[in-house]
């Protein structure tokens, strides 16, 4: 039996979605653990952590290596967080494999006790490495302190503990997939509160598009549903032309035969919020993105971002 090698990054949240994606397939094939090599490669996102990411190169900071692996044979598939991945692959790659999303909210983490952003006292140090949540918060409380805060949950954990700030925020997928979400003092913020990033909570799986044989192994896995809220959500981020440096949010959610998708674009410094929200056909959502990108985007001018 030829073994699938299936390529991460090296974080502990990177190793245990690899470790999903092995273990479905698993149990979807009946291959044995043997079967499979998880093969770990550092990417420049995780190697540069001195620097905030929109300085350094975007959303491809946490792919490029893993892809030019994928490109060169070295592995067979890749798992990717879909919310760091750039709207378009590069040429012979090809995303088409999805597993159930896990809640795609973001939470408040604080070793203060405080409920939220809206309890924290005026002048208040916050840290996040995201400019999405970085203009969220600035929208709401502009007298608050933001300070770039990158690395793990550990590293951020002991930043607070440091006194570094008083509040983060961490994706509630990824203390879940790290059986953390009990452990830490995490608060789930409702979509209301503040939109998730776009594709927050999904694995996503890549492979050659030549390679018929584990497009069929990864069909065995693909989660319908999470195809249909990404492809909403991604065409409203392509539309917009977002990356690493554009403050953009958006969730998208199944209801029935029907699909709401609400999205929102900021100012970095959160002085002005655009957002929308509309339904459609379920198997219309890409359309519904595009059309709602669209919609904004003449709201906002071509002057929104200077």
């Amino acid at each position: 039996m030829q073994t699938l090698r299936i390529g991460t990054r090296g974080s502990p949240l990177a190793l245990a979605q690899a470790h999903e994606v092995r273990d479905r397939l698993m149990a979807a094939t009946g291959w044995p653990p043997e079967a499979f090599e998880i093969v770990v490669i550092r990417v420049t996102g995780d190697a540069v952590q001195d620097r905030p990411l929109s300085q350094i190169g975007g959303k491809g900071l946490f792919t490029r290596e893993i892809e030019e692996a994928l490109l060169a044979g070295t592995v067979d598939i890749a798992v990717h967080s879909m919310k760091d991945m750039p709207v378009l692959q590069p040429e012979g790659l090809v995303i088409d494999c999805l597993l159930p999303r896990e809640d795609p909210r973001d939470a408040f983490v604080t070793l203060t006790g405080h409920a939220g952003p809206a309890d924290l006292p005026e002048g208040a140090t916050v840290g996040t490495s995201s400019l999405r949540r970085r203009a969220q918060l600035l929208a709401r409380r502009p007298d608050l302190t933001v300070v770039d805060f990158r690395g793990n949950v550990q590293t951020r954990l002991s930043k607070l503990t440091a006194g570094v700030a008083e509040a983060t925020f961490l994706a509630l997928a990824g203390l879940r997939r790290l059986g953390l979400a009990d452990r830490v003092p995490a608060r789930p913020i409702p979509p209301e509160s503040m939109l998730p990033a776009i594709a927050q909570g999904a694995i996503g799986v890549e492979r050659r598009t030549g390679d018929g044989r584990t497009a069929e192994m990864l069909a065995l896995i693909h989660d319908r549903e999470t195809g249909l809220r990404l492809a909403a959500e991604r065409a409203f981020l392509a539309a917009l032309d977002g990356s690493c440096q554009t403050p953009i949010a958006g969730l998208a959610e199944l209801d029935g035969d029907r699909i709401r998708l609400r999205g929102e674009i900021l100012r970095p410094d959160g002085s002005l919020v655009l957002a929308d929200d509309a339904t459609a056909p379920a198997d219309d959502g890409a359309d519904l993105g595009r059309v709602m990108a669209c919609r904004l985007l003449r709201e906002a001018g071509p002057r929104f971002f200077d």
